[in-house]
């Protein structure tokens, strides 16, 4: 899906989206970061609000992930207690699970758990509008569950509590900041609002919108110097410590998509970054290694007398258990999606395919339905051990990509083109013993 541009800026663009918004949306409220495209996205709402001399409050929903920059605490606390004649804020310290992806030993870490009160990077804030387990009103949180299943509660219980009116939640988020975020928008499965292509519907009572989705990052600066516009002034210490605009990211350290910044904690705030390394396993290994070959596996060998198959199975014996069943239950779904479900193909892919291993792959030569609906679907009857030339490409299948995600700690499995999820619940127990002599 390619970039459609109307006759009109970016800025103009995203306040009649906000108009659309307030003119059809009873409840309203604002996923807020810190970060800088969602604090462009909360100034906006505000000078809109302002303007129009909108007197109903609207939502704002922070969720404290406990290891953040003390300046982008500071941003924070800025623009909610500046516009609390706006705004209903839920600063939110509830504990929740969280991927620890720089740890094979502690896949998980729990932030604002009591148990490791006395290992929190930072201590609990204590304004009146904090909500944390001794005052907590949110009746679908569960103790730990995830940052993901909490956010996709909240809109409905906000509607719920504001007369239960159907509900727009304004989010932050730009296609160009990351390939993820581009088809979050551009493939939404869960259809639009009104044909809105910056909208996702959620629920029957919750519409999430995008304003900002066509913002270029020069955009984002252009708007905060142009209109002077308080913004996160740790994004100055990046800019200072040479990191480039489009990697700038202001996010817990642990994740997978962000411990390769880990190390800027130490850079940018060195009291913090000693809190950090000593708040979970295995931090202050990402924090050395991010970036390297240790964590990314630029190149690897073959160890000599194994297959990738038996290096695989070698692979996940050395883990520890949890960390070997999540890694199993993904391998699993990534399997049986090649056996049963298939995968479309590229036809000069298709011809390598049949090159390298004919007897592995059946071409069943009906046409997929994602993208363009130009690609045969190809179906798995074995797993080869090795794609020369493939192995490198998303979604193909053999036993040297699943080494790779064991190598690369890619506890996700992104590198087997699953979604960016941070929730490693294990609910396939049948399908492990079905497949446990495989694997």
């Amino acid at each position: 899906m390619k970039k459609r541009y109307l006759d009109t800026n970016v800025y103009n663009a995203a306040n009649g989206r906000i108009d659309y918004i307030f003119k059809n949306f009873e409840n309203i409220y604002v996923s807020f970061s810190g970060g800088k495209d969602s604090g462009v996205m909360l100034n906006l709402v505000f000078d809109y609000m302002r303007r129009n001399e909108i007197k109903k409050k609207i939502g704002v929903l922070f969720i404290d992930l406990e290891a953040f920059y003390k300046g982008t605490i500071d941003f924070i606390e800025k623009m909610i207690l500046n516009n609390l004649d706006l705004i209903e804020p839920y600063w939110v310290c509830l504990p929740m699970l969280t991927t620890n992806a720089v740890s094979m030993y502690e896949p998980y870490w729990i932030f604002w758990e009591e148990s490791k009160r006395n290992k929190w990077v930072r201590e609990m804030p204590v304004y009146d509008f904090i909500i944390n387990e001794f005052n907590n009103p949110f009746d679908f949180y569960k103790q730990n569950m995830t940052f993901e299943e909490f956010i996709e509660q909240f809109g409905d219980w906000y509607a719920r509590m504001h007369n239960g009116a159907q509900t727009a939640c304004l989010v932050g988020i730009r296609t160009d900041e990351s390939l993820n975020r581009f088809r979050a928008i551009a493939r939404n499965d869960k259809g639009s609002y009104n044909g809105k292509i910056y909208s996702t519907v959620m629920s029957e009572r919750t519409v999430n919108f995008y304003p900002i989705y066509d913002w270029h990052v020069n955009d984002i600066w252009t708007y905060n110097g142009k209109f002077h516009k308080p913004y996160n002034r740790i994004y100055d210490l990046f800019y200072k410590a040479g990191v480039p605009l489009h990697k700038m990211r202001i996010c817990e350290p642990y994740g997978d998509e962000q411990k390769s910044g880990l190390n800027m904690f130490r850079v940018i705030e060195p009291e913090t970054w000693i809190k950090v390394v000593d708040r979970v396993s295995g931090a202050n290994f990402g924090n050395i290694y991010a970036g390297s070959k240790a964590m990314g596996v630029k190149r690897i060998q073959l160890p000599e007398g194994h297959t990738w198959k038996s290096y695989c199975k070698f692979l996940l014996k050395t883990l520890p258990k949890e960390t070997r069943d999540i890694y199993v239950t993904k391998f699993v779904r990534f399997i049986r999606y090649w056996q049963q479900v298939g995968c479309p193909i590229n036809s000069a892919d298709i011809r390598l395919l049949e090159e390298l291993t004919p007897d592995a792959f059946v071409n069943t030569h009906a046409f997929s339905n994602r993208g363009k609906g130009n690609k045969e679907v190809i179906k798995a009857t074995a797993i080869p051990d090795v794609l020369p030339g493939l192995d490198n490409k998303a979604d193909f299948l053999s036993w040297r990509r699943l080494c790779m995600a064991i190598l690369k700690n890619d506890i996700t499995c992104q590198s087997l083109s699953f979604s960016i999820t941070k929730r490693q619940v294990l609910k396939q127990n049948e399908l492990l013993q079905k497949y446990s002599e495989m694997l």
